[in-house]
C-alpha cells in the first residue's frame, strides 16, 4: 500500500490577517458609529457638519482599502509596504486623538445614550476602546508579519 503525500497546506499569514481585521473594523466601525440618529441623522446638526461626518466615514473606508491593497495587492511583500499598510490602517484613529483638543470638540455627543464611565480621569469611549484593541492588534500583526518576511527572505 502506497501513501500519497498530503497536499501542501496554504495558510493565511496571521500578521496580515490581524492587520486586515483592524482595517475592516475601521471601515465598518465608522459607519456603525456614525450612521445613526446621533450623527448623520441628527436633526440638530447643520448640513455642513453632516458633510464632514460623511467625509470622515469615507476617509475610514479609503484608508482601510489602501491598507488592504498594500497587504494583499499585486507586487512583492516587503517591510516598506507593510509599514504603509499599518500606517494606512491606523490613520483614521490617529486623527481622532488630537481632534479632541480642537475648540468646542468633545469625544462623545450629548445625545449619546451610553454614558461612558471614567477610569483614572480618562473617559471611556470609542477612541479609548479602539486604542485598547486596535493598536495592539496592529502592533502584533506588524511584528508577526515582519518575522514572516524575514523567514521568507
Amino acid at each position: 500500500m502506497t501513501s500519497t503525500p498530503a497536499p501542501p497546506t496554504t495558510s493565511l499569514p496571521t500578521g496580515k490577517v490581524l492587520i486586515s481585521a483592524a482595517a475592516l473594523f475601521t471601515a465598518a466601525g465608522a459607519f456603525a458609529a456614525d450612521w445613526n440618529e446621533t450623527h448623520i441623522y441628527n436633526p440638530t446638526w447643520p448640513p455642513h457638519a453632516k458633510f464632514h461626518n460623511a467625509q470622515t466615514m469615507n476617509l475610514a473606508v479609503l484608508a482601510s482599502g489602501l491598507s488592504l491593497w498594500q497587504l494583499w495587492g499585486p507586487g512583492r511583500a516587503d517591510r516598506p509596504r507593510l509599514r504603509r499598510a499599518v500606517l494606512s490602517a491606523s490613520l483614521f484613529w490617529l486623527t481622532q486623538a488630537p481632534a479632541a483638543f480642537y475648540p468646542g470638540a468633545a469625544l462623545t455627543d450629548p445625545e449619546d445614550p451610553w454614558r461612558a464611565p471614567s477610569v483614572a480621569g480618562v473617559q471611556l469611549n470609542q477612541v479609548t476602546g479602539i486604542a485598547a484593541v486596535l493598536a495592539p492588534l496592529l502592533a502584533v500583526g506588524y511584528a508577526l508579519e515582519v518575522r514572516r518576511l524575514r523567514r521568507s527572505a
